[in-house]
């Protein structure tokens, strides 16, 4: 998408109805600082250059029916990718994020960047196809990765759980196919954007808290996702809950990563089925010859005593965690996704339960702690936002 030749107000008010997901004109005004003419007259620019559209009608709420703008879905199309370490999705999403199309399904990681992003590129054509688009029509790809990012390059940095992805240019390898500017983050992060959109950046400091294959945490200071001096802040995983505890993937001991992620639940569960502490995860265990996450969750809604005691041990190693980080930071909230938020409430309240004890009462006295509401969607949501903010800063620095 070429930005040049709008002018800073332009630009501005660009910015302001893509945060918003559909504003009247009054409403724009007021968020944007401008008087109203001034307002007027650069939305009237944009709906002549087709950078906006109005959508119909806002419900009223006394006197005359609002026009709802928003970006122009002659713009083109956003693609998002959101990759984690046993899964992909990638989705074709309009500029005020509408899923246009979407796909999901297991790949690993570790099988090296070649193999993931020609999968990924392929994708990327297919459901293009679908929504009768072409490359040329994508204004920008956003893209989440389960690893630390330098987002300057959008190289990852000795990536734990995808080492052959180190320093590998992933802008390069999209950039084969297509010409439009390609944005990577780290995948938390991109979460916390898909949240901090649906909030349209009502909440100034929040954290994004993702328990899969690993954990880390998004964070949200100040209305920006901040990524810290080398990208690497809200590696939460690896802080120290248990001293003495096993060795972890990073070489160090005790990472609440190792003790209480997804293959920490599953391990523990399979443990409690070896010795005979629950049929319902022996029954299992014998049947798909493993376990996952998803099975111990399974028991676990289904009552199963061992499966919610391995349950509740992993939330409240997360809430030990999460407490210092809390302490430290002072969030209005947590947001907690990834594959445990299938699991349901015991988790949750184990977490709620460790963060309130060891946290400081002023720390928790507004603390809301929930699973994301956008759910399985905060990736894919997160990567258009990504996509969408970066491309518009692009527009602000030319």
């Amino acid at each position: 998408m070429n930005w040049k030749g709008l002018r800073t107000g332009e630009k501005a008010i660009l910015d302001h109805v893509f945060w918003a997901s559909g504003i009247s004109r009054d409403a724009l005004a007021t968020a944007s600082s401008f008087s109203k003419s001034r307002a007027n007259a650069a939305v009237a620019e944009l709906l002549d250059q087709g950078l906006l559209e109005e959508s119909g009608q806002q419900v009223p709420t006394g006197g005359r029916r609002a026009e709802v703008l928003r970006l122009s879905r002659s713009l083109g199309v956003l693609i998002g990718v959101a990759v984690g370490a046993t899964g992909l999705e990638v989705g074709i999403l309009s500029p005020d994020l509408a899923v246009l199309a979407h796909h999901s399904e297991p790949a690993d990681v570790r099988d090296g960047p070649g193999p993931v992003l020609s999968r990924i590129r392929t994708l990327m054509h297919e459901l293009l196809a679908q929504c009768r688009m072409g490359p040329k029509q994508v204004i920008a790809i956003g893209i989440g990765l389960p690893g630390p990012v330098d987002f300057d390059s959008g190289q990852l940095v000795n990536p734990p759980l995808m080492p052959q992805w180190d320093a590998y240019s992933i802008r390069d390898d999209i950039g084969t196919d297509f010409s439009a500017p390609v944005f990577v983050d780290n995948d938390v992060n991109v979460m916390a954007l898909g949240e901090l959109w649906r909030m349209q950046r009502s909440l100034q400091n929040f954290l994004v808290v993702k328990v899969g294959t690993g954990i880390g945490c998004g964070i949200v200071c100040h209305g920006q996702v901040y990524r810290g001096a080398n990208g690497s802040a809200g590696d939460v995983g690896h802080i120290c809950v248990v001293p003495d505890g096993p060795r972890c993937h990073c070489g160090n001991f005790g990472c609440v990563e190792t003790l209480a992620a997804g293959p920490a639940i599953a391990a523990m569960a399979t443990e409690a089925a070896r010795a005979g502490q629950s049929d319902m995860l022996a029954r299992m265990l014998a049947e798909r010859g493993t376990l996952r996450l998803q099975d111990v969750a399974e028991a676990s809604r289904a009552g199963d005593m061992a499966a919610n005691q391995v349950i509740q041990r992993s939330g409240a190693l997360v809430g030990q965690m999460l407490a210092s980080v809390v302490n430290f930071f002072n969030p209005s909230h947590v947001f907690i996704g990834g594959g445990v938020s299938r699991v349901g409430p015991l988790f949750l309240a184990a977490v709620r339960q460790s963060v309130y004890q060891r946290s400081l009462a002023l720390s928790t006295r507004h603390l809301d702690i929930q699973y994301t509401p956008l759910g399985d969607r905060a990736g894919l949501i997160g990567a258009g936002v990504l996509a969408m903010q970066e491309s518009l800063r692009q527009a602000e620095a030319a």
